[in-house]
């Protein structure tokens, strides 16, 4: 009788003690192991420098490594899905850009995941405003002087395109000008600006990386830069509405997410590590460095982000008869 009231007492304790780890571990334990930081693109683009850079300061302020994981894929697809399926635990995490979260959806018909419902935001670590340039040999000093030019010249301008987010900047720069330019794909920003540099085309729409070695060798010229504000890098390139393009001001976010239904306790305490690493001097002037402005945004602001460019471009491609597929 002995033996089995130990027995049952020993299988209550046993359940009490599993009880915590089947339910979950409790948000204020967090992180209690190392964190997952996936990266949609290959190691060494900005994505995955402005990643590193917040993996250590994760790592830093809560006390538990971040392993950047690279998992580069067609359009980002692959890593997305792996974040969107992962457990909502805080343990996996994106360093993800514009291009997959809001752009895919726009421009592609199925995908595995809904940027809307498959993610917690958690915070923009910063914004990636892009520039419209030209070859420097061109006989164009102005964005005005570059519409004059495309409408002259209509049936040969072209522009360089090698990411959904710089197709849909351009399209937007057409309709507002009322231009005609023949887009010419390209797998890589590297390769969309060689192709500006060599004549092969007349403009590109690019981030700040690939274009500023050529602009201070004198290869290309910078026309307007796509923010509200000047840049830093370039302070005499005036903003796109400077140059008499107003609302059309363009930037690649990139944020920390999550999957969907992440406990608000590990999103406070993830977001306010990113808000105080955008906020340290060194931190703003290596962003600066690579065309990145530091953000630190709140949750709520990112998800606004979100809906805000996912109506914005999904208007824009309609306007430009561009279906998704």
């Amino acid at each position: 009788m002995k033996s089995c009231w130990m027995r049952a007492a020993l299988a209550v304790a046993l359940a009490l003690h599993l009880l915590p780890a089947a339910a979950g571990e409790p948000p204020q334990a967090y992180p209690s192991k190392p964190i997952r930081l996936l990266v949609p693109y290959a190691v060494g683009g900005g994505t995955d420098v402005l990643a590193r850079m917040t993996g250590k300061e994760i790592s830093d302020a809560l006390g538990q490594p971040v392993v950047v994981e690279n998992r580069p894929s067609a359009q980002g697809i692959a890593a997305m899905e792996h974040v969107a399926r992962a457990p909502a635990d805080g343990y996996t995490l994106m360093m993800a850009p514009s291009g997959p979260l809001v752009m895919n959806p726009v421009l592609m018909k199925s995908l595995p995941y809904s940027p809307e419902k498959d993610f917690t935001p958690i915070s923009i670590v910063g914004r990636l405003p892009l520039l419209i340039a030209v070859n420097a040999e061109m006989p164009v000093r102005s964005v005005a002087d570059l519409v004059a030019y495309a409408k002259a010249n209509p049936d040969k301008v072209s522009y360089a395109s090698s990411a959904s987010l710089f197709q849909l900047a351009t399209e937007l720069f057409k309709q507002k000008t009322g231009t005609r330019f023949l887009a010419i794909p390209y797998k890589s920003s590297g390769e969309s600006t060689t192709a500006l540099v060599g004549g092969q085309v007349t403009m590109a729409i690019a981030d700040l990386p690939p274009l500023t070695p050529l602009i201070k060798a004198g290869k290309v010229r910078a026309l307007a830069y796509t923010n509200a504000t000047r840049s830093e890098t370039f302070p005499d390139v005036p903003t796109v509405a400077e140059a008499g393009l107003p609302d059309t001001e363009v930037a690649t976010l990139v944020g920390l997410i999550g999957p969907a239904g992440m406990p608000p306790e590990i999103v406070a305490r993830l977001q306010d590590v990113l808000v105080r690493m955008v906020r340290k001097p060194e931190v703003r002037q290596r962003f600066l460095q690579i065309g990145v402005e530091p953000v630190g945004s709140t949750a709520q602001e990112y998800a606004a982000s979100i809906r805000q460019d996912l109506e914005r471009w999904s208007s824009v491609a309609a306007r430009a008869g561009i279906h998704p597929e």
